[in-house]
């Protein structure tokens, strides 16, 4: 059974700073496209970041460029967000994702499993 569990979640000021965390059982991240993605309320899903399979290479949207990092840790089957300079538009539910596919894709419907959701929320 392929679980994704994230935590990380939280309230700040703006200017603050977060780490979500979303670690993975019964699949290995390494071979799965991952990314994070968002929805505010009222809002649509929206993609923050995306690691290909395919090149390995990390996309961001624009709005997150400079103050977000996402990485991988293959030992620990985990991925993160770190995010800087949070501003009070960044405040929604994040969610991380993987899917089998080669590219990646900022369309949620590409995407094969689902943490279950944690808030982030950005106001002073």
């Amino acid at each position: 059974q392929v679980q994704l569990v994230e935590s990380g979640g939280g309230s700040v000021q703006p200017g603050g700073s977060l780490r979500l965390s979303c670690a993975a059982s019964g699949v290995s991240l390494d071979y799965y496209t991952i990314a994070w993605f968002r929805q505010a309320p009222g809002k649509e899903r929206e993609g923050v970041s995306c690691i290909h399979t395919r090149d390995g290479m990390t996309y961001y949207v624009d709005s997150v460029k400079g103050r977000f990092t996402f990485s991988r840790d293959s030992a620990k089957n985990t991925m993160y967000l770190q995010m800087n300079g949070l501003k009070p538009e960044d405040t929604a539910v994040y969610y991380c994702a993987a899917g089998s596919l080669y590219d990646g894709s900022w369309d949620p419907n590409d995407y094969d499993y689902w943490g279950q959701g944690t808030q982030v929320t950005v106001s002073s």
